[in-house]
């Protein structure tokens, strides 16, 4: 009975920090962010996505699933994966949980070791608990941008080895707030 109430509390918490996600992210620090991450991209040949999620889907919830858990799948649903150097980056935040969660590709993982993530986490939860939200992930973004640019920078022969059609994935944040979707 103790599990049951625990999943129904945390529930409850997740479908009420939904509507955190547009006060935290509110459009004009979305399109910001969304520049930001075109604007980076030239500089390296890496692929960053942000995901901002106010609570869980069911499913995780019920099961007991942590953000971690969920970053991971958005890593491969997001197709943060697919490029070329395996040099995306996911920075996945989830605000009923307080949790920030910063998934790496194989290459960029080996280039730099898991302080360097742990430090970018840690600046953005210090900017979260100022209520800096958007100021934390466009400083984390920065840092992200940073260290692809350090080992996968972009160069005149990998702009003219990338097709067209494989300009990238979307620049712009993936929101989440959904009540009733269980994606």
């Amino acid at each position: 009975m103790a599990a049951i109430t625990q999943r129904m509390a945390r529930l409850w918490r997740h479908r009420w920090a939904e509507s955190d996600v547009a006060r935290a992210f509110p459009p004009d620090a979305l399109a910001k962010l969304e520049h930001l991450v075109t604007h980076s991209e030239k500089s390296h040949t890496g692929q960053i996505r942000l995901c901002i999620e106010g609570g869980l889907p069911y499913s995780y919830i019920w099961r007991g699933a942590s953000a971690r858990e969920r970053a991971v799948g958005l890593f491969g649903k997001l197709r943060t994966w697919d490029t070329e150097h395996n040099n995306g980056v996911l920075i996945y935040l989830l605000l009923a949980d307080h949790a920030i969660e910063i998934i790496a590709d194989r290459a960029i993982s080996r280039a730099e070791p898991p302080a360097t993530w742990q430090a970018v986490v840690h600046d953005m939860e210090a900017a979260f608990q100022r209520q800096a939200y958007a100021q934390g992930m466009e400083t984390a973004l920065e840092r992200v941008s940073q260290l692809l640019a350090t080992h996968f920078p972009r160069t005149a022969e990998s702009v003219v080895r990338t097709a067209p059609q494989e300009a990238g994935l979307p620049d712009a944040p993936v929101v989440q707030p959904r009540f009733w979707k269980d994606r």
